[in-house]
């Protein structure tokens, strides 16, 4: 070997050495510097709720700040490119949920993403209902008290009542327009860049109908702004437990109805499982706090903790009961 290729080669080999190295040294060094939480939706939904509560107990934790970056459109879909376009170092999150990467799966024939290959699920932060509500003073003119009298009147009035929801293809869609397929009736969807406008306009009296996470519902149910019908899990809520399942309000035409979401944090393919693991780690042990656990129940959130690899499975499994769903209902990006 010449001179010129062992000098060659000792360089090539002391450079190796040191991006192995310093790829570990970074890896056990995260986080060194501010982390990006994307939430592919406009503020005041449940997803930027959830993502603004989560990330000053993350910066706590690690000593780091964590911040909320909103990045809405396009059912999600914008924001979830960024992400996956993102390098896999941990320093860009998405709260993503199973709109972005269950329903749009199905619901768009070309994605600029993979939602399943282009993504690492970390963690599931909350899983929530959804909760049919009204307009409190539009249910009161048209005598709408349960979901019965909803079907009755949308019956009686096809296509006077309309129905709004965070975006095409978002959970809050989907569980509409499952309600819709199952019970008979015609609505008008008016898709939002997120659920915060929808639920603006809901209470001004421009939409009639919604089918929001309940944790984003909840205060105005409160106060009486809304009129809350139903929930879409299979079980009553302990936030609001005197109100009904819609299977349980709806008769034999909702016999079966169930329209969940989870809501977790997702970083770029290959992000270093190390990194996966700690963010993990950190989060199941925030949501594990009694104070915080129950803070969530009080909002409709339930708080699963589980680990990557039960996420994982969630994740994956949501894909197709998602895909499923779309395709029964006759979903479309224009519904």
């Amino acid at each position: 070997m010449t001179l010129r290729r062992r000098i060659f080669a000792q360089a090539s080999l002391f450079t190796a050495f040191n991006v192995l190295h310093g790829s570990a040294f970074a890896q056990q060094a995260w986080p060194s510097k501010p982390v990006r939480i994307v939430v592919p939706f406009a503020p005041g939904g449940t997803t930027d709720i959830l993502a603004r509560a989560i990330a000053p107990e993350l910066t706590r934790a690690f000593g780091q700040t964590f911040f909320v970056d909103n990045k809405a459109g396009a059912g999600g879909n914008l924001g979830a490119d960024i992400v996956a376009k993102s390098p896999s170092d941990g320093y860009t999150l998405l709260m993503g949920t199973v709109g972005t990467h269950g329903i749009n799966r199905a619901l768009y024939n070309k994605l600029p993403f993979d939602p399943i290959k282009d993504f690492s699920p970390i963690t599931v932060v909350a899983g929530v209902p959804n909760v049919m509500v009204m307009n409190a003073d539009i249910a009161k003119s048209r005598n709408i008290n349960s979901v019965t009298d909803f079907i009755a009147y949308a019956k009686a009035n096809p296509g006077k009542l309309n129905m709004a929801s965070s975006g095409n293809g978002t959970s809050i869609h989907l569980a509409g327009e499952l309600f819709k397929s199952m019970s008979g009736i015609y609505m008008v969807h008016f898709p939002y860049k997120g659920s915060g406008p929808a639920m603006l306009d809901l209470l001004g009296g421009s939409m009639d109908v919604m089918f929001d996470n309940l944790p984003s519902a909840i205060p105005h149910i409160k106060s009486g702004k809304l009129k809350a019908l139903a929930v879409s899990s299979n079980q009553r809520s302990e936030a609001v437990p005197d109100l009904p399942t819609l299977e349980e309000a709806g008769g034999p035409a909702l016999k079966g109805y169930e329209a969940s979401s989870w809501f977790g944090l997702l970083a770029p393919a290959a992000t270093p499982v190390a990194v996966q693991e700690k963010i993990n780690a950190a989060v199941n042990k925030i949501i594990g706090n009694k104070d915080v656990k129950e803070r969530l129940l009080a909002l409709g959130m339930d708080s699963p903790q589980w680990n990557l690899d039960a996420f994982n499975k969630v994740f994956l499994a949501d894909r197709d009961l998602m895909t499923k769903i779309v395709k029964e209902t006759g979903i479309t990006r224009e519904s």
